[in-house]
């Protein structure tokens, strides 16, 4: 048998998946694959010159509706001489899709200190440095990521946004964020920029222009979010990065919906990054009926440039966030922003409502592989697990009982994945409960519960006895 990488596998698995889900729903699959690859994203000239650009009020720069995201780039083994099998960035791959990005008209990179263990800042000014751009035609955002109690101090604080700047090969930051508050409570905040003075200090290096545009992102207790808001003409909030997508829409199990967090923006004027449009893959990896749904209306169209236009739609959105490690997810997203074909309220409430109500009918984990909870100090693959987990439900392969018509081949495709996926100290079994990753998970999901459930499933289909 020949031997297939992972990449090629989900390019196989991908295509088999749509195929299904297209002739299920009548439609011609030949016809309506034929500018698609096999990972069901588009093929063909990739359009120049026609990206759709928002205009920020305050400065009146054209940002790119389509954002980049440098926290899922593209890693390979045997770059490390230390330890071979270390996976690391590869920079001659991100050097590419950097250049390729900028021709196609992205021009706004996000990346944080937290981000690919330590080293998403460096890899971003090598990539922006090489490509030989001048500093003014694009925008960098990186963010405040204080996140150890052993940051919480002023000195701290202030030399986590000084090595910022020495990574990123720059002397000023374009959009500067309070990275993810909402975790730990006001409480938290307070501790982590207000006491301290780091938030004033930050507002007096946008005063200098060391920092353009001064926001922050929002995951957690929503209090907090409130808190920042009612403060607005103290701090001047020139942007605010929220997670909003036609999942999350009406999605209250966060706290507060998408469509709360985004219309207090509104309210206020203040312009919005869109994180998490596809929710870390998951919008773009849906079981095969939810495929079948979408391609009823645009056969043609991509499943994740769905998601994209539903984010885009709206004109308060200057930024949508997409961590592109493929040069294909590049292209595809490009090709929906370029230009941007809005949505009508009709097609808004198709996603939000009749859509996301098909999706959550799923029982899928709501992980969106950040790895903020990770390491685990356990040694668990906390988002393998799930990741596997979620790939076995959106391809059938989670049999309900011993009845189930498709039991022995979904039994085997979940045990023989969950093994080659994830190594066997790592998989859920060794959770002890400990619960240290919970405060870390921007989606507020009680991680030490979900690892029980599927280690309980994973039991029963070892022991026959589901």
């Amino acid at each position: 048998m020949k031997k297939i990488d992972r990449r090629e596998f989900l390019k196989t698995t991908g295509t088999i998946a749509t195929t299904t889900a297209l002739a299920g729903c009548g439609v011609n699959t030949k016809d309506a694959q034929q500018n698609l690859d096999p990972s069901g994203h588009h093929t063909g000239p990739v359009p120049t010159g026609k990206m759709t650009y928002r205009t920020n009020p305050k400065t009146g720069e054209k940002v790119s509706l389509l954002g980049y995201g440098w926290m899922r780039l593209p890693t390979k083994k045997g770059l490390n001489p230390d330890n071979p099998n270390d996976e690391v960035i590869d920079q001659e791959e991100v050097n590419r899709l950097t250049n390729a990005a900028l021709k196609y008209g992205v021009n706004y990179f996000d990346t944080s200190p937290a981000y690919m263990r330590g080293r998403s800042e460096e890899s971003l000014g090598i990539a922006l440095a090489q490509s030989g751009r001048p500093r003014s035609s694009y925008y960098i955002a990186t963010k405040l990521s204080n996140f150890s109690p052993s940051q919480w101090d002023f000195e701290s604080g202030r030399q986590l946004f000084e090595n910022s700047l020495k990574y990123l090969q720059t002397d000023y930051v374009d959009y500067l964020l309070l990275h993810s508050v909402g975790g730990g409570g006001l409480d938290n905040l307070r501790k982590r920029y207000l006491d301290n003075g780091l938030l004033a200090w930050l507002m007096e290096q946008r005063q200098a222009g060391r920092i353009r545009n001064l926001g922050f992102s929002f995951h957690g207790d929503v209090a907090v979010y409130d808190y920042l808001l009612e403060h607005h003409e103290e701090y001047k909030w020139d942007f605010v990065q929220i997670q909003l997508n036609y999942l999350d829409w009406h999605n209250d199990d966060r706290g507060r919906d998408a469509e709360y967090l985004f219309g207090e923006l509104q309210k206020r004027g203040i312009p919005v990054v869109i994180m998490e449009p596809l929710l870390g893959g998951r919008l773009s990896k849906v079981p095969d009926h939810v495929v079948a749904h979408l391609k009823q209306r645009k056969p043609e169209d991509s499943v994740a440039s769905w998601a994209f236009r539903y984010a885009g739609t709206r004109p308060e959105v200057l930024t949508v966030l997409s961590g592109m490690t493929y040069m294909e997810h590049l292209e595809d997203n490009v090709r929906t922003y370029s230009p941007l074909q809005s949505l009508d309220e009709e097609e808004m409430r198709w996603l939000d409502g009749e859509t996301a109500n098909l999706i959550k009918s799923y029982p899928t984990i709501q992980c969106n592989d950040c790895k903020y909870c990770m390491p685990c100090p356990y040694g668990l693959d906390i988002p393998g697990i799930f990741v596997h987990y979620n790939k076995c439900v959106n391809q059938g392969n989670l049999p309900e009982s011993q009845q189930a018509e498709n039991y022995q081949r979904a039994r085997r495709a979940f045990l023989v994945g969950y093994d080659r996926s994830v190594p066997r100290l790592r998989q859920a079994n060794h959770c002890i409960q400990c619960r240290e990753c919970v405060p870390h998970c921007p989606q507020n999901i009680d991680i030490p519960r979900e690892l029980a459930r599927v280690d309980r499933f994973v039991e029963q289909l070892k022991q026959g006895t589901l």
